[in-house]
Order: C-alpha cells, then structure tokens, then sequence
C-alpha cells in the first residue's frame, strides 16, 4: 500500500499558519499573558500564611470548619518546602486555562445540546482531543506561542477543555422534557427557558464537568513545564532530568494538595450554585444535624473573614514586597537590574556553567533567569529570541540537527572548551571488552542493552545511526532511551553490584573520577571527531549586550577547572546551587574578575 504523506501536509499546514497568521497568535499569546500575569499578581501579592488564611475561609464556607483548618495546614505546607512561588504560578496557570476553557466549552456545549448536526461535528473532535497523546499538544503550542506560558496554557486548555463541553450537553440534555415544555406553554422565551430552566437545573452537571476541567489542567502542568512554563511542572521535570528523588516528591505533593483543594472547592461550588443544593442545605441546617466540624459561616461572614486578614497583613506589613526580586550587584553594577535569560539542558556542564554565568551576572548587576529544557525547545526558544543564550551547544557533531536547522537565527560566540569526546563506556571490572568491536561477543553479558540517555541528544542519534552499524551491533544490542540521570542512576546500580553494564558518556564528565570507567576503543573512527562546547546566543543578543557578548567570547574554562565546579554541584542539594558555585569561586579567587572584567563595561 502506498504511504500517505499526512505528516507532510500536516507540516504545511502548520507553516502555512505559522507565516500567514502570526498576527492572530501575537494576539492570544498577549491575552493570555496579561490575564496570567494578573492572576499571578494577585495570587502573589499577600505574603504565603495570608494567601493561605483567605484560602482556607473560602474552603470553610464552602466546605465547613475541617476543610478550612485542613486547607491551611496544607498551603502552609506547601510554604515550608519553599515552593509557594511555584505552586501560586501553576494555580494561576490552571485558573486561566479552567476559564478560557469554559467560556469557550460551555456556550459549545449548550450548542450541541440544542442541535444534534453541531453535536454530532463536534463529538469526534473532542474524541481527538482526549485520545491525542498530550505531549503531541505541546508541539504546535510551542511553534504558535513560543515557549513559555502561553504556549502551557493553550496546551492545557485544548487538552482539558473536552469534558467542559461533554458535561454542559449532557446536563442540559438530563433536564426534564415536560419542564421546558411547560415553561415554552407558559410563552417563556427560548432563552429565558436557557437561563432560568435548563441551566439551573443542569448546574450539578456543568460543575462537575468544570471540576473535569481543573483536574485534567492539573494533570497536564507536568509536561506544560516541558516548555518553560515554570511552577511545580517546571519543578517535576527538574526533578526527571536530575534524577533529583527528593525535589519530585515535595513538587508532586504540591500538585497533590492544589489538586485535592481545588476539586472539593469546586465540587462543594456547584452545590452551593445550584437550587436543589441549597435547598438541601438549608433542610439540613433545619434539622439541626450539623457537626461542629460541618460548621460553615455565612457568606457575610467569610467576606468579612477575608477583609479582616487583608486589614491586619497590611497593617503588619506582611504583603509581598514588590521588590524582593531585585538584583544586589556587590561590585561594579553593569546590568543595573537588565533581565538576561539563560537556557540549559540538564547536562553536568551546562548546569555548572549556566549556574556559574548566573552568579557572574548578578554579581555585575543583571537580573538572571534560569529555565531548563530537552534540546528541541531549547533550540526553538533561542531562535525565537525567547531565551538570550545556553552554555551547552556541542558542535559542529553532537548537535549538528539542531544547528542545521536554527544555525541562521542564533549567533555562535566561540567555544569555551574542548575537544570533546563522546564513547561507549563499561566498569573496568568488565573483562575482555576493550572496544566496540568486542561488543558483539559479549552481547549476552549486557542482555543486549546499552543503557541511553536523551533520545533527542546527538550522540544517540550517532549511536543509533552509525555506531551500531559500524560494529556489526545492531542485530544485537538495543539501545533503550531515557535520560542523562536515569542512566547515570543505572551505572551505579550495576556498579555497585559488579554486574556489566555498557552506557554512552563523554569527556569531560565527572562519572570517571566517582567510578572506575573504561573508555571503549573507536578503531574505525565512527565516532568522528570531537566536538568542541559553544556559547549560543539568539540573534541581537551581542549587540543588545556588549559586554555580556564580550565575556561570553572570551569565556574558557579547563577540565580540571570544570570537573571541579560540577563535583561542587554534586555536593549540594537541589536550589543550593548558588552555594556551591560561590563556593567554587572562593576557591578560585580572581575567576570571577577575570571572565567579567568590570574594565569592559564603558558603554553598557
């Protein structure tokens, strides 16, 4: 049978889009982000205990005394693991894709309710959507809105928004025919039959498809974070890409408890909304069987909860400060508060050298942003001008793809070290393999496996491509695909236990100096030779940034230099590695001096 191309015109499509109607994304992307950065403000202005207090009155009225009490203690949780920056951001990122999804799904969903061709249309297109793996959603998101925000909360909101419309055709389809029959005989309006019968009475329906809604954005934050949206999604995928136990746990537990609060708080809403729910209510109050745990206060009595929080913070002075991310620059303040945005792949140097460039920054006066990424976007961001540079380009071989396809949109600042090496890589207990070409009699010993790392890293795609064809290898050997951390986590398994183990590394990389490696001999050359690690930087950046372009071309660093700074790293936990490159530096006194000159800074 013939292939069908649909990819390909898929492709088209896309591009065709993306060149034809920019205008229309600009539009959106900046929609949503000033609807973001409000809520975010607003989420982020009270300090965290307040913002919890007021939280937890909502969930008291909504819910009763024992929800309110629980809420509280788990934002202040959520506090004390450092993370309420984080988890405010990914609660205002589902809070704008909760509502840009209902307003759009909801008047859908009443369409398809009152005529069975639009139902009919639009049925399979919400099968799409929730059968379309979600990660697929970040692709167009990413080429449409760029990375970041928008890009997570149009993703988030296609991928949620089918049961939004599902539940509001279903709760007006379950209202009673002979109702709205007898409200249409009494000559009530087509739209006030809407308003006043069919809605109501369908509100339980709606909410819980709202609650849908919320819990499918929530779901989806995680790999939203692929894109630099930040929050407890950026987190977790921090996390996955440093094998970082620890950090996973408390950000999954933050998602965790927005989860549980939003679900009984909306769950709880649309009891409150509805008529049947309230009337309930109030038969239950009547009857007198209301446990002091159960007890929830008067709406009066919640909004003078929440003004009265609001007075005392502010006459405390508990409010955050608008400026407590300001840059203290201790010496020669250059950058005088600029914002420079820095993207990294989780790869050992490019977090020493992206953390190293922050500090260096900021101690000259910049405003430093970090993100982390897979190679793909972190390519199509700095194209795109939404990240200003990355430490960790390895060229002209390991990602050649890359710079093939982005190579005229980015400016190359030189190489800061080299030449590397890429190798396949067994514990040295491992007798008799020397070099690749003794693999294949040994394949048995590794089951067959070669432990891999990123599937999108160049050196996979040469290892896949070349090197097993070279050697005769793949029939034999499979190469299994994960991460950087995940194989490093493998190879000290294996190591531990004395059992073989062959995984993909390169020169320099701490690995050789924590175990005992043994580099397998190339005695055909397919690996090619190695590269040397560039500075990127998106188009302008040089020029918007003398001096910063200045430094970053005259940046070099030795192995010993640099496997030094990553063994500092390793040291520290998570978020501690600012402490560890000051550390780095005051062992090294003068570095700091030497790679940003403040000499250089006569025109910025």
């Amino acid at each position: 049978m013939p292939r069908i191309h649909l990819g390909d015109r898929v492709d088209d499509g896309v591009s065709w889009l993306v060149d034809h109607m920019s205008w229309l994304f600009d539009a959106i992307k900046t929609v949503v982000e000033g609807m973001y950065d409000g809520v975010d403000a607003v989420l982020g202005a009270p300090s965290p205990l307040l913002m919890a207090g007021i939280l937890a009155v909502l969930a008291w009225w909504l819910r009763g005394l024992a929800a309110g009490v629980l809420t509280f203690a788990g934002f202040a949780l959520i506090d004390s693991l450092a993370l309420w920056d984080r988890s405010m951001s990914t609660l205002s990122l589902v809070l704008v894709a909760t509502v840009i999804a209902l307003v759009i799904g909801v008047p859908v969903g009443i369409w398809a309710a009152r005529s069975k061709t639009v139902s009919s249309v639009v049925r399979p297109v919400l099968d799409l959507l929730q059968t379309m793996p979600s990660m697929v959603l970040l692709i167009p998101a990413i080429l449409f809105f760029g990375l970041g925000v928008p890009a997570g909360v149009i993703a988030t909101l296609i991928f949620a928004i089918a049961p939004g419309v599902r539940m509001t055709e279903l709760g007006i389809r379950q209202v009673d025919a002979e109702l709205v029959e007898a409200a249409e005989a009494f000559g009530t309006s087509p739209r006030n039959t809407l308003l006043r019968v069919q809605l109501p009475l369908a509100l339980p329906t709606i909410m819980a498809g709202v609650n849908q809604v919320i819990m499918l954005g929530l779901s989806m934050v995680v790999i939203a974070g692929m894109v630099g949206t930040g929050g407890l999604g950026g987190a977790v995928n921090e996390s996955i890409g440093q094998l970082d136990i620890g950090l996973g746990f408390e950000s999954g537990l933050g998602i965790v408890i927005l989860a549980i609060y939003l679900d009984r708080v909306t769950g709880a809403l649309g009891t409150q909304l509805s008529p049947l729910g309230r009337r309930a209510a109030a038969r239950a109050r009547a009857a007198g069987g209301t446990k002091a745990w159960e007890h929830r206060p008067r709406p009066a009595v919640a909004v003078v909860g929440v003004v009265v929080l609001a007075l005392v913070a502010g006459g405390m002075g508990i409010f955050g400060s608008s400026s407590s991310g300001s840059v203290q620059a201790s010496d020669g303040d250059i950058g005088h508060g600029k914002k420079i945005g820095i993207g990294y792949i989780p790869w050992d140097e490019g977090i020493a050298t992206t953390f190293l460039w922050k500090e260096i920054l900021q101690e000259r006066g910049f405003e430093v942003t970090t993100s982390q990424y897979t190679a793909g976007p972190l390519y199509t961001g700095l194209a795109a001008g939404q990240i200003d540079f990355q430490t960790d380009s390895w060229l002209p071989t390991t990602h050649a793809e890359y710079w093939k396809k982005y190579g005229k949109q980015l400016d190359d600042l030189g190489s800061w070290y080299g030449p590397t090496s890429l190798e396949l890589a067994v514990p040295a207990y491992v007798k008799d393999v020397e070099s690749l070409a003794d693999l294949k009699e040994h394949a048995s010993e590794f089951d067959g496996r070669i432990v891999g790392i990123e599937p999108s890293a160049g050196e996979m795609g040469l290892l896949k491509s070349k090197i097993l064809k070279a050697y005769g290898l793949d029939g034999t050997f499979k190469v299994v695909d994960g991460s950087t951390p995940a194989m490093l986590a493998e190879l000290k398994r294996a190591y531990a236990k004395k059992e073989p183990i062959v995984v993909p590394l390169w020169s320099p990389h701490w690995a050789y100096n924590n175990f005992d490696l043994r580099k397998l001999k190339d005695p055909k050359g397919a690996w090619g030779k190695g590269d040397d690690v560039h500075v990127l930087a998106r188009k302008g950046f040089t020029e918007d940034n003398p001096v910063v372009g200045k430094w970053l071309k005259n940046f070099s660093m030795t192995e010993k230099q640099l496997t030094s700074l990553e063994a500092e790293i390793q040291k520290v936990d998570k978020g501690q590695e600012r402490d560890a490159i000051r550390a780095w530096l005051k062992k090294n006194p003068g570095q700091l001096d030497k790679w940003a000159p403040v000499g250089d800074a006569k025109t910025e």
